[in-house]
């Protein structure tokens, strides 16, 4: 990463820069600890220096190959690449793929392939998503490409900078065309995985604020637009299934085994999608947009049709 002091940053001490830049205690650590972590015209130097206007800043944020998973496998896999710049990499998962390795997924997953692709560059690389989707959610993934990026993506993502939206199909149809979901969700009995909504006064309770438009429906389905406010694990899931409106093809909150319905009939995985992201940077706003997969296309089409007919 390169800084060219101008004006507005001159008389400001490394260490005071690295602040304004939001650069963690650890990642500001770690480039005192490298011979090269922080130079000025080429010049190591320490956080105490004073910058002058017209001086180069370098910091050696970039990955290392000693900072490399070492347990993650590199897996040549298609990858269906929406944005990349020197920060950060986007990309459309598909369904039926895991973020990252877990039991039973050690090479297969989203962050084996981008360990391929960027060793085929000959460039180190640590996967750091910014958001995860569940194996079944398709959509945007979020990966930063550094330790700063993933810092800096992080701290808007807290600040609510990083707004996602999710196109799901759903079986039913809610109260309101559109409207504003909120409620507190928990763990259901202890489970590591299941969730539910709960009072306020529950143990673990947590707020949830997911906002929906309906695009259009049936007698019996819906296909709807939505944003969760708030980051709760299975959030939209939960919320959905809370009105009567689970989402088609979901095997934790949708309908029961022996009543599936023809639309959950129609998929192998819950229809949910992560459309688009969007990050404010302050100076710039990143629109990142995922097109819809197959077997949600066919899910629309079927709704389009009972509709007309």
């Amino acid at each position: 990463m390169q800084i060219r002091i101008d004006a507005s940053l001159a008389g400001l001490t490394v260490k005071e820069l690295l602040l304004k830049y939001g650069i963690s205690h650890s990642l500001a650590a770690r480039l005192k600890r490298l011979d090269d972590g922080i130079t000025v015209n080429g010049e190591h130097v320490t956080v105490r220096r004073i910058l002058s206007e017209g001086d180069l800043l370098t910091l050696a944020t970039e990955d290392l190959p000693q900072d490399e998973n070492e347990s993650l496998i590199p897996h040549e896999m298609p990858l269906d690449i929406i944005f990349e710049d020197d920060d950060l990499i986007a990309v459309n998962k598909p369904p039926d793929m895991a973020t990252h390795p877990s039991i039973g997924h050690f090479e297969d997953t989203l962050a084996n392939g981008l360990a391929y692709y960027f060793a085929a560059q000959g460039k180190p690389f640590v996967f750091r998503a910014v958001n995860r989707l569940d194996r079944d959610t398709s959509g945007v993934v979020l990966v930063a490409k550094s330790r700063l990026s993933a810092a800096r993506l992080s701290g808007l993502m807290r600040e609510g900078r990083i707004r996602k939206t999710y196109i799901a199909v759903l079986n039913g149809k809610l109260p309101d065309e559109n409207g504003r979901i909120e409620t507190c969700i928990r763990r259901k009995n202890a489970s590591i995985i299941l969730r539910e909504v709960c009072e306020e006064s529950a143990d673990g309770a947590k707020h949830a604020i997911t906002v929906y438009e309906t695009l259009f429906s049936s007698d019996n389905a819906s296909v709807v637009r939505a944003e969760p406010i708030t980051g709760r694990t299975h959030q939209l899931r939960v919320h959905f299934s809370h009105l009567g409106a689970p989402i088609v093809g979901d095997a934790f909150y949708g309908t029961a085994e022996d009543m599936p319905t023809m639309l959950d009939s129609a998929v192998s995985r819950q229809a949910l999608h992560a459309a688009s992201l969007k990050i404010d940077f302050g100076d710039r706003l990143l629109e990142l947009e995922a097109d819809l997969p197959l077997d949600m296309v066919r899910l629309c089409n079927i709704i389009k049709g009972e509709k007309i007919g």
